[in-house]
């Protein structure tokens, strides 16, 4: 059995920065994970794609990184944990909606790992995604080793169901590429709390409006994101 799906709880395990992402999702009780394949990002959903049976998550490769993106929020927005991965130049093509989503909100939590390419091993650019997650006006979180990957996964999701928007969660290929020790964790059944609210009763920022109801949408972001200060002021990251 691959050891990502192991129930060792406290087990010390050699693990890639990719195969740890994967180990926290799971960890976090996810449930739709989505990505387009693209080094150094890849073996993310690969690790969770070859250990699925042993879970109660959906996990797919998408056509392309929008198309990703928008099923992991279309998860998220019914109650549902999700992740979505790509690499760097991924993250151009799914802009348009990563762009939006802050303004609407999220339900479950809803994590977006992308893995930059610093030196260009694997990439046409050396993009640092970091300022996407600025410019979107949503929190980014970024492992410095193995065990944070993990760890931060996790805490990303219960940061992402705290402010109801997506966390960005940030690695390169020296993490996602390297391997590192790993201290399992218990892994939490999903909440299964999936379900469409009646349009009447869903919060206006989670519908979609013209010029007026967008202005208000961006100031209740940024509310959300002077609340994200303290919480993570006081992280153990």
């Amino acid at each position: 059995m691959n050891i990502v799906a192991s129930n060792r709880v406290n087990k010390k395990v050699l693990l890639m920065g990719n195969e740890a992402i994967a180990r926290g999702a799971i960890e976090a009780g996810v449930e739709v994970i989505t990505a387009y394949p693209g080094t150094p990002s890849s073996e993310i959903v690969e690790t969770l794609a070859e250990i699925a049976n042993n879970f109660e998550y959906y996990v797919e490769w998408s056509i392309n990184e929008k198309i990703a993106f928008e099923i992991a929020t279309g998860a998220s927005l019914i109650g549902a944990r999700s992740l979505v991965a790509m690499k760097n130049a991924g993250l151009n093509v799914a802009m348009d909606t990563f762009m939006t989503l802050p303004y609407t909100g999220i339900k479950g939590g809803m994590v977006v790992v992308v893995a930059d390419d610093p030196g260009a091993h694997y990439s046409s650019n050396e993009q640092d995604t970091r300022f996407a997650a600025v410019y979107a006006e949503i929190p980014c979180l970024e492992p410095a080793n193995q065990q944070e990957a993990k760890e931060m996964t996790k805490e990303a999701f219960e940061l992402s169901e705290t402010l109801e928007l997506p966390v960005f969660l940030r690695s390169v290929t020296r993490l996602s590429h390297a391997s590192g020790d790993v201290i399992l964790g218990e892994i939490k059944k999903p909440l299964k709390k999936i379900g469409f609210n009646k349009h009447w009763k869903i919060p206006y920022r989670w519908n979609v409006y013209g010029p007026p109801g967008a202005a208000s949408k961006h100031r209740w972001l940024h509310l959300q994101m002077e609340k994200s200060k303290n919480i993570i002021e006081e992280s153990r990251f």
